[in-house]
């Protein structure tokens, strides 16, 4: 029996969250209409740069960005469900580390800072068709690693994810929260044909009913069919709220985090701006259901943040705008 303890703290602070500041996004808003161009030409850049300010309560600026990407390994992968093999988790964390990845690549390219945090990958979560893949404490605790780890002064964060087998794990959490079989939610992850496509669909449908009775409770989906850097990001997501940080979010992990959240208070997620749609069809389902308006489609089926990357070059680039473009004379 679960008693809900652990996550009353994480509750509270969904429910009660920080408004946007009206007055920032207001005089960006004048002040695009002062600038020396047709109404509303910029479209999404002058949107975002009011956002921006929106959500930092003050005038549009990203000078301290960061990229945070969060690793967890599944015990779900044990099943077959991935054309890799679970070690390739910490070899692509080693990659990024090197600045052999292309996550690293785009950093330098748009001046990021970049973290990347091993959630315990030795020690894969439970299989989600066989029992919870965490505790509730543990669940808990990782959230608290996820809030502490984007301190540190950063005015923007681009939330990424790296997990074999964690395309599953977001399938099973999305249609315990949104209903649906596997079959609906499933897609080809780092690059499944039909008969591994198939299997992931069975395992999500298999966790489905085994935790079926207990997943009425968001939280109790984060941490019976999740994985650590699920809950990582989901804590990310309010500390940063709570930080008035704004937050790019990535792919189909990253939202399937962001939804925990959004089922529990559907302003939770207010403060952040989806990277791109990428080419799991679930993605694109879940963006729908949040009502959030990606701001690339570059096909991308990579993960490690490079769709939140490349979007944190066009977030600088309407803060730039705002602040350089010249005003009517």
């Amino acid at each position: 029996m679960t008693t809900g303890l652990p996550f009353d703290d994480f509750r509270n602070l969904t429910r009660e969250l920080p408004a946007r500041d009206e007055a920032a996004a207001a005089k960006v808003r004048t002040q695009f209409q002062q600038m020396r161009k047709p109404a509303g030409s910029l479209g999404r850049i002058e949107e975002i740069a009011e956002w921006l300010a929106a959500w930092s309560g003050r005038p549009p600026a990203v000078t301290r960005p960061l990229v945070a990407i969060f690793a967890g390994n599944h015990g779900v992968a044990r099943r077959n469900i991935s054309p890799r093999q679970q070690d390739a988790t910490a070899e692509m964390v080693e990659l990024c580390a090197a600045g052999g990845a292309a996550i690293n690549q785009i950093c330098v390219a748009y001046d990021l800072g970049l973290k990347v945090f091993d959630l315990a990958l030795h020690l894969p979560t439970a299989d989600i068709t066989q029992e919870a893949a965490l505790d509730e404490r543990g669940c808990a605790a990782t959230m608290a690693f996820g809030m502490e780890a984007i301190a540190g002064g950063a005015d923007l964060i681009a939330i990424g994810d790296l997990g074999v087998g964690n395309s599953t794990v977001a399938a099973a959490m999305l249609a315990a929260l949104y209903g649906g079989a596997g079959k609906d939610w499933v897609g080809p992850g780092s690059g499944a044909g039909p008969d591994m496509i198939a299997r992931k669909a069975a395992a999500v449908d298999a966790a489905l009913a085994l935790h079926g009775r207990n997943l009425k409770d968001p939280f109790e989906v984060l941490r019976r069919v999740g994985g650590r850097e699920f809950a990582a990001i989901a804590g990310a997501i309010l500390a940063a709220r709570m930080q008035k940080v704004a937050i790019v979010l990535d792919g189909f992990a990253a939202l399937a985090a962001a939804a925990v959240l959004h089922a529990v208070n559907p302003a939770a997620l207010d403060h952040c701006l989806v990277a791109h749609v990428s080419t799991e069809p679930g993605h694109a389902k879940v963006i729908e259901r949040l009502g959030l308006d990606p701001v690339l489609d570059l096909k991308l089926a990579h993960g490690e943040a490079t769709g939140a990357g490349l979007a944190v070059g066009i977030v600088k680039a309407a803060a730039l705008v705002h602040s350089g473009m010249a005003a009517t004379l």
